[in-house]
């Protein structure tokens, strides 16, 4: 099947399926035939509803983002819904983006039925190193969607944010540690 085919009945862009296939990105197994031809390898056996299932991830950080979380939710499966994808599995909390301890996040990335997983943007998979999570996606086979466009794309710009951040929370972390210590102390004086 030529990949233009088999981008319409996945209800993906041909030109989105190009530059997977250039990306070497392709869910798919394809190869180049000619200038302008390339073919993608399925099963006879393989109908597209078969390959995998579209796991979508949202996040906020604070119990008082819980309108945004909802909202990030809906346009991740309006998304889903107008480009024709199944939806396997839907995931969405709040918690920091700093650290590993998300079960959802971690939920959804174990699901072999999830495929592809889309997130709204980036940091919303995780503040830090989530191309280590791309590639390991990538490797099974499976791969992410970060549906922003507008996220910076420079690497020393993202390497400056990542470090940045992780400054902040640190600076924060001890600043608010401090501050409680404070009230804890002058409570007690206040106690005495």
């Amino acid at each position: 099947m030529n990949l233009t085919e088999w981008a319409r009945a996945q209800g993906i862009a041909p030109r989105t399926a190009y530059r997977w296939f250039r990306e070497g990105t392709l869910p798919v197994p394809a190869e180049r035939v000619g200038p302008r031809t390339i073919l993608v390898n399925i099963d006879a056996n393989t109908s597209p509803s078969v390959t995998g299932g579209v796991g979508l991830y949202a996040r906020v950080s604070s119990h008082d983002q819980k309108p945004d979380l909802e909202r990030q939710t809906a346009r991740l499966a309006e998304w889903a819904a107008k480009a024709g994808h199944t939806v396997v599995r839907i995931e969405s909390e709040i918690a920091s983006g700093m650290n590993g301890g998300r079960t959802k996040a971690r939920r959804l990335l174990a699901d072999p039925k999830v495929t592809i997983v889309v997130v709204e943007h980036r940091d919303r998979l995780g503040r830090m190193n989530t191309e280590l999570v791309e590639a390991a996606l990538e490797a099974a086979g499976r791969r992410l969607v970060v549906l922003d466009a507008g996220e910076v794309e420079d690497d020393l710009v993202r390497d400056m944010v990542e470090v940045l951040t992780s400054f902040c929370a640190r600076l924060y972390g001890r600043r608010s540690a401090k501050n409680r210590a404070k009230k804890a102390l002058k409570a007690a004086a206040a106690d005495e």
